[in-house]
């Protein structure tokens, strides 16, 4: 089956690898600079040549002219193919090899010429200049067709101007010399495209590699499709050279950091200036899914580094799914604290009902006053310390639950927490399984008592958990934190050891720590730092929020 026209036509056009467009390219330009060199050269030697053949022209008409013989036999005999003028012209000819000598009065006539029937005739082009006394060289035609002259006056003995002296050179010589010098430039010429095919073939295997053998389209495709992936996914793309300058950024990542087109080029600490967000884009902190804090928004960043040297760093908006988070966890906490309320709840009713039934109806009434307010002091205090709804709601909870299992959970009078936490639900976790672990500890010990102190050093979140159980050895400080270890019987549906584990874990992955040391009461203390937890104060109120109300006492 014969090919069809248009496929004809495809395969004798532009061929679609990489590596052979290169190298037709690369050969092209190296021809086309052997041409154009071999043409520079040869044309200043042509006029080279042909200046050199004027010159010898003007030297033999300047040798010719000073021979005495001459201008005396111009002076004493006619112009005759025999006459001496003749003789001793044709005998300079034949000894220079010039085309011609011819001698002429101031008439024009010829005395001499190597075609004799031309003496006594007027010469075919004008000897004006010479004839005035001036030396002239030109490439012109005459009888014997086209040649180099020179031409010189014709003085006597007493120096008067009685004619003129014009030698020609065959232009034909000049041509063959040209010609003859052109085989070793085109040696050269070829030697020199030898060299650069040679060299595009080498630098066409080079972008061969580094392309992947890829057609020139198929690259034009990937970039094409590159800028659509990067800059429609909806996670934040920051790619750095070798040197750490940023190279390229997406819209959602100029959206997240807050900044535009003019950091690339630039390295983090100048675009975005010092904090932890630089410090993960330069690489000086490292992990998975590290959080950082960039103005209001908490982000999620990950780095990678690349086989050049560099590193592509993502950013996810964590912030956006804040709301879903307290939601859940106060659910979470919520229902935590209705199952211990439940069970107390049951306990109260049925003394209510007792003391109902003995007809003590002060009694009944003092302990339902006594209830009430016991629930509403301990959520005033909380609240008061802690402003943050979902870890108050938490706080409230867990006091409840302490009080079920006979262990008193108090907020240290020096805790204030604001409600600007920039991770609360990252600081619930913490808390949760530090007050978990503490209840744990504590559980049917005499005077079981669990403290939580929670206190704003600038921007950073020290949270301590103090308890008065037996505390924790010093040789097991480290193993404490570490995931799967614990001094309980693992339950058949889990395993024991990830709360404490995960504590560290979300400790460092902010920034922070979290040590173990002994409470002064004896007990275990466990010390969270959070750096960069609190997000920047508000000067004013956000729409459709309402002042902290204050605590008001019944």
């Amino acid at each position: 089956m014969s090919p069809t026209p248009s496929a004809r036509r495809l395969r004798l056009g532009m061929p679609r690898r990489v590596f052979s467009q290169v190298l037709l390219m690369q050969v092209t330009i190296a021809a086309g600079v052997a041409v154009l060199v071999t043409g520079l050269f040869l044309a200043p030697l042509s006029k080279q040549l042909d200046h050199e053949a004027m010159r010898r022209a003007l030297a033999i008409a300047e040798t010719t002219a000073q021979d005495p013989q001459i201008a005396q036999g111009l002076l004493t005999t006619p112009p005759t193919k025999d006459g001496p003028v003749q003789q001793e012209a044709e005998r300079i000819r034949r000894a220079t090899h010039a085309e011609y000598i011819v001698v002429l009065d101031r008439h024009w006539v010829r005395w001499s010429h190597p075609t004799t029937s031309q003496i006594g005739r007027i010469v075919s082009t004008s000897p004006s200049g010479a004839l005035a006394g001036k030396e002239v060289m030109e490439i012109d035609r005459g009888t014997l067709g086209r040649s180099a002259r020179g031409k010189v006056p014709l003085y006597d003995a007493h120096h008067r101007l009685i004619g003129a002296v014009s030698v020609g050179i065959a232009y034909d010589s000049v041509r063959a010399r040209l010609i003859s010098v052109i085989p070793g430039l085109l040696a050269y010429a070829g030697g020199a495209l030898a060299v650069g095919a040679l060299a595009a073939w080498l630098i066409a295997r080079r972008v061969q590699r580094q392309t992947r053998d890829l057609a020139f389209s198929d690259i034009s495709a990937l970039l094409a499709e590159r800028e659509a992936m990067l800059h429609g996914i909806r996670e934040g793309v920051v790619a750095l050279d070798r040197g750490g300058r940023i190279r390229l950024l997406n819209d959602e990542a100029r959206r997240l950091l807050g900044i535009g087109d003019e950091a690339v080029g630039r390295v983090p600490d100048d675009a975005l200036g010092e904090g932890r967000t630089t410090d993960v884009l330069a690489g000086r902190v490292t992990g998975t899914d590290l959080l950082t804090v960039r103005g209001r928004r908490v982000l999620v960043a990950n780095r990678m580094p690349t086989d050049d040297g560099g590193a592509v760093a993502t950013l996810r908006d964590r912030t956006e799914l804040e709301q879903l988070g307290r939601e859940l966890d106060s659910t979470r906490g919520l229902i935590d604290a209705l199952r211990a309320q439940d069970h107390e709840h049951a306990n109260r009713m049925h003394t209510l009902l007792g003391l109902l039934e003995l007809e003590m109806y002060d009694d009944a009434v003092e302990f339902v006053g006594e209830v009430v307010g016991d629930h509403r002091v301990t959520a005033e205090q909380v609240t008061e310390k802690v402003q943050d709804p979902l870890l108050a709601a938490l706080l409230v909870g867990k006091a409840t639950v302490a009080a079920e299992r006979g262990v008193a959970l108090w907020v240290s009078e020096r805790s204030r927490l604001p409600d600007r936490l920039v991770d609360p639900r990252g600081l619930v976790t913490v808390v949760g399984n530090l007050v978990d672990n503490a209840l744990d500890a504590v559980a049917g010990t005499p005077h079981a008592r669990v403290e939580v102190e929670l206190r704003v050093e600038g921007r950073t979140v020290v949270l301590r958990v103090r308890d008065t159980g037996p505390g924790v050895p010093v040789d097991q400080r480290e193993l404490v934190f570490t995931e799967g270890w614990s001094t309980k019987r693992a339950p058949v549906h889990g395993k024991r050891g990830l709360g404490l584990s995960l504590v560290r874990r979300l400790a460092e992955r902010q920034g922070g720590s979290a040590t173990v040391d002994t409470a002064g009461g004896g007990g275990a203390e466990f010390t969270v730092v959070l750096p960069e937890a609190l997000g920047e104060p508000e000067l004013e109120p956000g729409p459709g929020r309402q002042p902290e109300p204050t605590a008001r006492n019944s």
